[in-house]
């Protein structure tokens, strides 16, 4: 067990385990392991009569391929190791995905309810021009999106301030992701890593080899489940695995308390509630206390909150069978090696949170294409699909069922979303799958994800000299 402590340590003792592993000419390792660069920004903003100084960071862990891509967090916790933490489980993330993006990551050291909208504006977009400044913002080397603490109206004041700095950029709006669609969004990156925590769990039980590993019946519906925190990600997350595959969402922990249904919470109405609270307490769908539910009996436990959250100190009292990684780093280093033994499997945050990037490379590439998804196709195909049905109800004598409109109409943007993140989620757990099952040496999925991510940054790496 490492003895290193951290959450770059751990990121980093994940992969050494990996390139361990892999037949890695003597040095190339470290060099794929280590940030490439980090800015660390200190800029002044008067706001309410003083001047204020922000410090800020944006790491670049790999560029190869370029762009960099990886989203900003506004939080007073940020610091610079936990910027290069993430930025290096980006490149693992889009070199496992098979996405044609180096990693980054990028923070600044704020508390956003602080701020009133009009004061985060100013901050942004001063944070955006030192950025663009010091190129680490443009859509060709650096391309952030959304993350803890910041959304698309932050995006898009990014993307704005950049648009008058490279006023003859045609490309300008591709240098953020996760905008508003009137600005050059995408349907369904809102939704987008929930939705893919969705796929990732829907695929592992379609995997009997792998299914059969945790005891767990071969079916999604009647399963458990417990989140640990419904942000963005864990609530797409349960909404779509309750919603529409049936799991009973029996707890929900937060800042707060956790809040327990065993007949399943309604987790719209819980949002909602929270919206207009704050928190979850006095919520009448389900039993509140103060403390975590993070140790209760459940099938499948999906911590979607901060790094960290289950460690050496409370990895012996999970009960759950099988934990989907919504959040990045939720499982420290030693505590995956506490669970391992215990025979808990484990979905990687290096895959199971990974349909926020692959959406917004689809982002990415309308952007810079200019030109919506589906519009040259969508009523040819339509008019195809509809032809096809007319011949069918010739040839049988019989009407097309009711609520077939999805297959007769042409794919929408939404539609064409949902499918390449679904493909991509089903082809990158295949290889991983597939790997895990192959040797003895390779003991959970989180290290055959790293194998495959390290070795095609290593192939990069020696095809363009630099190693090999």
């Amino acid at each position: 067990m490492a003895t290193s402590h951290g959450f770059l340590a751990d990121v980093t003792n994940m992969f050494n385990d990996a390139a361990k592993l892999l037949s890695l000419e003597e040095g190339l390792a470290e060099k794929i392991s280590v940030c490439n660069t980090t800015l660390t920004t200190r800029f002044g903003v008067r706001l309410r009569g003083k001047m204020h100084t922000f410090e800020g960071w944006r790491a670049v862990h790999s560029n190869h391929p370029s762009p960099a891509k990886g989203g900003i967090r506004y939080a007073p916790y940020a610091n610079h190791e936990e910027v290069e933490a993430l930025a290096a489980l980006m490149s693992y993330k889009c070199a496992l995905m098979d996405l044609p993006f180096g990693g980054s990551k990028g923070a600044l050291k704020i508390d956003p309810s602080a701020w009133a909208p009009h004061e985060l504006e100013r901050i942004t977009r001063r944070f955006a021009q030192e950025l663009a400044r010091h190129d680490f913002l443009s859509p060709s080397q650096n391309v952030p999106a959304p993350d803890v603490g910041t959304n698309e109206k932050t995006m898009i004041w990014i993307a704005d301030e950049y648009r008058r700095m490279k006023s003859n950029d045609i490309n300008a709006n591709a240098c953020v992701t996760g905008k508003p669609i009137a600005m050059g969004g995408i349907e369904g990156r809102v939704e987008a890593t929930g939705r893919g925590v969705q796929y990732a769990t829907q695929v592992f039980f379609q995997t009997p080899e792998d299914i059969a590993k945790t005891g767990l019946p071969a079916d999604l519906k009647g399963r458990t489940v417990i989140i640990q925190g419904l942000g963005n990600v864990g609530y797409h997350a349960a909404k779509f695995l309750s919603q529409e595959d049936g799991c009973k969402i029996v707890a929900v922990v937060e800042r707060d308390g956790s809040l327990r249904n065993p007949a399943g919470l309604d987790i719209e109405a819980l949002k909602a509630h929270m919206l207009e609270t704050g928190g979850i307490s006095g919520f009448s769908g389900g039993e509140y206390d103060s403390g975590s539910a993070l140790s209760d009996a459940c099938d499948i436990l999906i911590p979607a909150a901060l790094e960290s959250a289950i460690h050496d100190g409370n990895a012996h009292e999970i009960k759950a069978k099988l934990i989907v990684e919504a959040a990045n780093g939720p499982i420290t280093y030693a505590a995956n090696e506490i669970l391992r033994e215990r025979g808990v499997v484990i979905i990687p945050d290096l895959y199971a949170n990974a349909g926020g990037v692959t959406v917004s490379y689809f982002e990415w590439v309308k952007n810079l294409t200019h030109i919506p998804f589906g519009l040259m196709e969508r009523r040819r195909d339509e008019q195809g699909n509809r032809m096809l049905a007319r011949q069918i109800e010739s040839m049988t004598g019989h009407q097309f069922p009711e609520g077939a409109e999805s297959f007769l109409d042409g794919a929408r943007e939404i539609d064409l979303v949902r499918s390449g993140l679904d493909d991509k989620m089903r082809s990158a757990y295949g290889e991983m799958s597939r790997l895990w099952n192959s040797s003895d040496d390779i003991p959970d999925l989180r290290t055959a994800a790293y194998i495959i991510a390290v070795r095609r940054l290593a192939e990069i790496y020696q095809a363009l000299g630099i190693g090999g």
